[in-house]
Order: structure tokens, then sequence, then C-alpha cells
């Protein structure tokens, strides 16, 4: 089952199951990454039909963007892959801030276009609000780059419900990425309401919250990257949540399937979200993550992993 979604109201027709990029030379985010395991990834992910990549400046910071883009040059596969970065993030000395000022953000967008090694990007988010510029305005901006046809697409990610209504006030934008997963469920209350009110692809980031949700992990386990101090894993919460995963591996069994694609497989029923971007380390990770494609769940079980979960 191939079905590719159309991102909010763009125009613009994706597989589902995207790939997240921050492992791809994100050395500020893992320690001892492998350009060349990163880039093997990417390859990997387009010769088997991913053609929604998702990377960002604060990957690296920049490094994801070029490695990513010197893939996409070989291939020479641009056209079918719909790529998504993210700007705002500027360093001022050793200090990381955001600017989501017009003359900011066009600066960021012809950067990124630069690393990429492309004259557009298909989704360009805005990657976190800086606090101080109206969100109309910075969405403004990329609508006017929209129109020059250096973007495609208008997307924010990091924006509160009230942030995120000021930002689509002219109704521009397309995407809005967020936290949302089994675990961590807010989202439900109102940012997801309001983007399928909208028609605006909802797009979970953390969707196997650091990998607990892929069913991997066992009671033994310690963290010493920037999992160490995330509460979920931590614990006696780290347990509750694990007895939970063991429900879902039931399913998953009877499906031949992994706890992860049926995890992916359930976000793909929800209301407004249109793709997932499971990040990946290696190769073979991209190819199982394709897997969930394969996953159909019945009503049943989807009340029933709603309810493991609630």
């Amino acid at each position: 089952m191939n079905t590719k979604k159309q991102i909010g109201k763009s125009g613009i027709y994706i597989n589902p199951i995207g790939l997240g990029t921050n492992a791809v030379g994100g050395h500020n985010l893992y320690p001892n990454l492998d350009e060349e395991a990163g880039k093997e990834l990417v390859r990997v992910a387009i010769e088997n039909g991913v053609n929604f990549i998702d990377t960002a400046y604060l990957y690296g910071p920049g490094r994801s963007e070029e490695l990513v883009g010197e893939v996409l040059k070989e291939t020479g596969k641009r056209e079918n892959i719909v790529l998504a970065t993210k700007g705002s993030p500027k360093f001022v000395g050793q200090e990381l801030q955001n600017d989501n000022t017009p003359a900011f953000l066009k600066q960021a967008v012809e950067d990124s276009l630069k690393r990429l090694q492309t004259d557009y990007i298909d989704l360009f988010y805005i990657h976190y609000p800086d606090g101080v510029t109206p969100g109309y305005e910075a969405v403004g901006t990329l609508k006017e780059l929209k129109d020059q046809g250096k973007i495609r697409a208008i997307g924010l990610s990091n924006f509160s419900l009230d942030q995120l209504k000021e930002a689509n006030r002219d109704g521009y934008v397309d995407v809005y990425q967020g936290e949302y997963n089994l675990l961590q469920r807010s989202a439900e209350k109102e940012i997801l309401p309001y983007t399928a009110e909208q028609n605006i692809s909802f797009i979970p980031f953390f969707p196997l919250a650091s990998g607990l949700l892929a069913g991997k992990y066992n009671k033994e386990m310690t963290f010493n990257d920037l999992r160490a101090n995330m509460p979920h894993l931590q614990g006696e919460e780290f347990e509750k949540n694990l007895a939970k995963v063991e429900q879902l591996r039931e399913i998953a069994h009877a499906k031949q399937a992994e706890v992860a694609h049926v995890v992916l497989a359930w976000y793909l029923t929800r209301d407004s979200i249109d793709a997932v971007i499971p990040g990946a380390k290696r190769a073979d990770q991209v190819l199982n993550n394709l897997k969930t494609l394969d996953v159909q769940l019945t009503e049943n079980e989807i009340a029933k992993i709603d309810s493991i979960f609630r």
C-alpha cells in the first residue's frame, strides 16, 4: 500500500513515511556520528520510495543540510523529492537565539538553498518562534518567498496554539510540526482539532518517544546522550511505559509486524496527521520504517491502542 498524501492544501504529495535526518550530520545532537553512514541512509531512503526528507539548519548546525544536498545532487533525483528544512536559530557568539524577522528569514532560506545545492525548498519551516516578531509577519515573508518560487509550502514548528493561530491569520500555513506521540498526547486537546479544521498537516516529532515506542528498550537500559534527561525513560515512569509497550507487542505480533510499525500506523489514522518522519541512524532502520505502510489496523485495534495510552 503506497497511497500518497497531500501536505495541507499545498498540492504537494508525499509518501506518508518520511525520513527525519537529525542523525545525518547532527554532530551537535549525537556524539560520534559517521557522515558516510548518514549519507547512505538518505540514499537508501530515496532508492526505496521515501520522497519526504526532513532536515534543519540546527542539525549540525548546517551540516545535515549539506550532506542531504550532496546525496540529492549525486542521485539526480531532486525533482522527485519533497525536501523540508527549518530556519530561525542563529548563533550570537556561543549563544543560540531565534530570529523570525523578514530580513533574517530571507537570508536563512538563501543559506539553506546553498547548503542543499538546490534552487527551491519544498517545505520551509520557521523552527521556533522568536517571541518578538508577529507570527503573521514572519509567515507573510515566507509567502513572498513562495510567490518567488523559492519555497513551495510554509511550515511552523514548536509554536503554541495561540502563536499558530496568530501566524495563520491569513491562512497561509500548510504544515505544523509539534511534539506528539502515544505518551505525549496534549496536542489532541487543542492543536490537532485546529489543524484539522484549517486543513493544515500535523507532522509529529518524537513519534517513537526517542525509541521507547519502538519496543526495543528494557528495564536494564541506561542512556548517555540526549535521552539521559527524558523523564519517560527514567525510573518508575520508564517501567510503566515499558508495560504499555508490551501490550502493543501483542497487537504487533498478531500482525507479524514490529511495535514501531503499529505505533506509526496508528498516528496515520489520526485526523490531520498526513505523515510521520521517524529518524534513523542506519540504512536498515529506514527500510524497516517503510514496513509501516503494510500495517492495516482494524477499528478495534485503533480503539485498543487509544485506551492503553489514555
